[in-house]
């Protein structure tokens, strides 16, 4: 969905590997190189997340960027973005078209207006942390597949598979 490197993918790849994930198509996706990856990894995700069970949304059409959107949503969550940042980056891939994100794009428009209003950035931050939450847990979103492995060489691992849905 454009919203990480192809080599990001790769890496994430090859950390679902160090998990104990093993499937053919995460070992060949884990194999590119960086030169690779920007032509490679396209056509190769698809088959890689088929294997471990996890959907593909192709670049176009809503349920692709609903998905990128709670993807965008949950980095927020996980302070990988400022709320401003956020709504920032919705706005200026989705506009006001899609329902999912409309009061984000509303909200980055309150950040450009905050100085002749009376709200504050905290209170558009907190609805926009709000806004957040809703999304990243809208229903139509598949339940995140994490698996949990252990075994003799170590502790218990967790790697969220979601991590390699989002190009």
């Amino acid at each position: 969905m454009g919203e990480i490197r192809a080599s990001d993918v790769v890496n994430a790849a090859c950390d679902a590997l160090v998990a104990g994930f093993d499937t053919p198509g995460l070992r060949i996706l884990a194999a590119c190189t960086r030169a690779e990856a920007d032509y490679d990894v396209h056509d190769l995700l698809p088959a890689a997340l088929d294997e471990l069970g996890l959907p593909f949304y192709p670049v176009v059409g809503q349920a692709g960027q609903e998905a990128a959107a709670r993807a965008l949503a949950r980095r927020m969550l996980a302070s990988e973005l400022t709320p401003r940042e956020f709504t920032f980056r919705i706005h200026q891939r989705y506009g006001h078209e899609l329902p999912l994100t409309e009061r984000l794009a509303e909200l980055d428009d309150e950040y450009d207006v905050l100085e002749y209003g009376d709200r504050t950035v905290d209170q558009v931050d907190a609805e926009v942390t709000a806004e957040a939450r809703r999304i990243a847990t809208h229903p139509t979103d598949p339940a995140e597949p994490t698996d949990t492995t252990a075994d003799a060489h170590g502790p218990t691992r967790e790697f969220p598979l979601s991590r390699l849905r989002f190009l």
